[in-house]
C-alpha cells in the first residue's frame, strides 16, 4: 500500500491531477498518467492491489474477448442480446447514448385489466383496515391484476451479466436507464463509465400491515451483485435521475416509494471494488448481506468482502452501506449530507467495517454521531476522518451522544489492498474533479 499526498493521484486520474494541485494549493511533480493494462478503456483490468475485487485472480472483466465478442449498442434490444450471445466466452458491450429499458413507460408493462386508480379504492385504510395483507388476494383482483404487471416489468428489467464481461459507456454521456442488472452467481465482471438511472417500480405493493400505518414497498435494485465474486464497479455515477423522491407523490398519506437499492452485495458475494463512483439522491443507497438469520448467515460468514474508494456519495438517506457480515474497507470517500440525512455507515451483524481517511460535509444541525447507525453489536475501526475539515473520532462522539447503541472500537484486520490513500483533507476535491461517469482517464 502506498500512502501519498498526491503523487498517487496523478497516476489515477491523469490530467486531472494539476488542475486538482492547483485547487488544493500543493507543489507537486509533473502530473503522469495512470498506466493501465491497454491503451483502449473497454480492456483495462483492475491494477493489482486495488481494493478486495483484486484478491486472488483479479478482476479483469472482458479484457481477453476477440473481436466478435465485442459489441456497441445503443438500445435495451441490442443490450440484451450482447449479454445472451457468445456462449461463454469473454466480452466487452459498448454502451454508446441513453439505454432505456422502459422507454414505453409503465403503461406498456401493465397487464389488462390493471388500474390504480381501483387499487387505491380498494385498499384505501378506511375501506380495507391497516389490520390484514394483501397476500391471499385473488388474480383477479386489483392486488392480482397488481402482481402480474409487476411481474412483468421484473421479466423487462432485470438482465443477467455473464462472467467475463466488461460493460463500458462510450464518452461522456453513456447511460441505462430504469434496469436492474443483475451480476448473479458470476466471476469476473467490470462495469464501468456509465449512468445508471435507478429503475422506478411502476407497480409498488401497498402493504397494511407494515408499521402503524402501512407503507409501499418497491422491488428492483440498480445493481445487484449477488452471490457472485470479483466484481469491479468503476467511474458510474448511480441516481434516481428524472425521479427522485422529493417529487414523489402520497397515497394513503405514506411516500409513493418507487425505489429500492442503488447497489446491493448480498448472498455470499465477495471480492467486490467500487472506485470513483458517484451515489448521489437515493434513500436506501448500499446493502452489503441482506439478512441476521443463521440461513443467510451460513453462506455469508467469511464473504462479503467489498472495498470502496473515491466515491462521492452525496444527498442520500442510509446505507453508505449497511454492512452484515463483510470484512468491508471504506476509505478516501467524500459524504455529503444533504437535508434528509440518517446516516451513513450501518454496523449490523458480526460486520468488520473500516473507514478511514474519509471526508464528511454534514449541514449546521446534524451532529457526527449520526454518521454511525449501530444495529447490531459488531467492532469497527473508524480512524483518521474530518467532518466539515475538523478530525473527529466518529465511535467516541457517537457513543458519547447516543449511549444506547454504543459501538466497540477495533474492526479485527487490517486492509492491505490499497494502492494509494490521500490524507482526508484533499478527498473532496480529488473526488469532486475525478469521480463519476464520463470522467475516465
Amino acid at each position: 500500500m502506498n500512502v501519498h499526498v498526491w503523487h498517487g493521484h496523478a497516476r489515477r486520474i491523469g490530467v486531472l491531477a494539476g488542475c486538482t494541485a492547483l485547487v488544493l494549493g500543493l507543489t507537486c511533480t509533473t502530473a503522469q498518467a495512470y498506466t493501465p493494462s491497454h491503451r483502449d478503456p473497454a480492456r483495462r483490468t483492475l491494477p493489482a492491489g486495488d481494493g478486495w475485487a483484486s484478491h486472488g485472480s483479479g478482476t479483469t472483466g472482458g479484457a481477453a474477448a476477440d473481436a466478435a465478442h465485442v459489441r456497441t449498442v445503443t438500445d435495451w434490444a441490442q443490450f440484451t442480446a450482447a449479454l445472451t450471445e457468445g456462449g461463454d466466452a469473454p466480452r466487452i458491450i459498448k454502451v454508446k447514448g441513453t439505454i432505456d429499458a422502459v422507454a414505453d413507460g409503465c403503461d406498456a408493462l401493465a397487464v389488462p385489466g390493471y388500474d390504480f386508480d381501483a387499487y387505491l379504492e380498494a385498499y384505501a385504510p378506511e375501506t380495507w383496515g391497516l389490520e390484514r395483507d394483501l397476500t391471499d388476494e385473488p388474480d383477479d383482483s386489483p392486488e392480482g391484476l397488481r402482481r402480474a404487471s409487476a411481474a412483468h416489468q421484473d421479466g423487462v428489467i432485470k438482465v443477467n451479466v455473464p462472467s467475463d464481461t466488461t460493460i463500458i459507456g462510450v464518452g461522456r454521456d453513456a447511460a441505462i436507464k430504469g434496469a436492474s442488472l443483475q451480476i448473479k452467481d458470476v466471476d469476473n465482471v467490470i462495469v464501468r463509465n456509465l449512468t445508471l438511472e435507478s429503475p422506478v417500480d411502476c407497480f409498488p405493493q401497498w402493504d397494511p400491515t407494515d408499521g402503524d400505518r402501512g407503507n409501499w414497498n418497491s422491488e428492483y435494485d440498480t445493481v445487484v451483485v449477488h452471490g457472485a465474486t470479483h466484481v469491479w464497479l468503476d467511474h458510474n455515477t448511480f441516481t434516481d435521475g428524472a425521479h427522485p423522491d422529493s417529487a414523489a407523490p402520497t397515497h394513503f398519506g405514506m411516500l409513493y416509494q418507487q425505489h429500492d437499492g442503488e447497489l446491493d452485495i448480498v448472498k455470499g458475494a465477495n471480492h467486490v471494488t467500487a472506485s470513483w463512483n458517484v451515489f448521489t439522491e437515493h434513500d436506501k443507497t448500499i446493502l452489503i448481506g441482506n439478512s441476521d438469520s443463521e440461513s443467510t448467515a451460513v453462506g455469508d460468514r467469511g464473504k462479503l468482502k467489498a472495498t470502496f474508494h473515491h466515491n462521492l456519495f452525496e444527498d442520500l438517506t442510509e446505507r453508505t452501506p449497511r454492512v452484515r457480515f463483510g470484512q468491508v474497507d471504506v476509505y478516501n470517500n467524500h459524504f455529503v449530507a444533504g437535508s434528509g440525512y440518517g446516516y451513513s455507515f450501518g454496523v449490523g451483524k458480526e460486520s468488520q467495517l473500516v473507514a478511514e481517511h474519509n471526508a464528511f460535509t454534514l449541514p449546521r444541525g446534524i451532529s457526527p454521531a449520526k454518521v454511525l447507525k449501530r444495529w447490531n453489536d459488531a467492532p469497527l475501526t473508524a480512524r483518521h476522518n474530518l467532518v466539515n475539515g475538523r478530525p473527529v473520532d466518529l465511535i467516541a462522539v457517537h457513543n458519547a451522544e447516543i449511549p444506547e447503541e454504543t459501538l466497540r472500537s477495533g474492526a479485527g484486520w487490517t486492509p492491505t489492498l490499497r494502492r494509494t490513500v490521500h490524507p482526508a483533507w484533499a478527498v473532496p476535491a480529488l473526488v469532486r474533479l475525478g469521480a463519476g461517469a464520463g470522467r475516465l482517464r
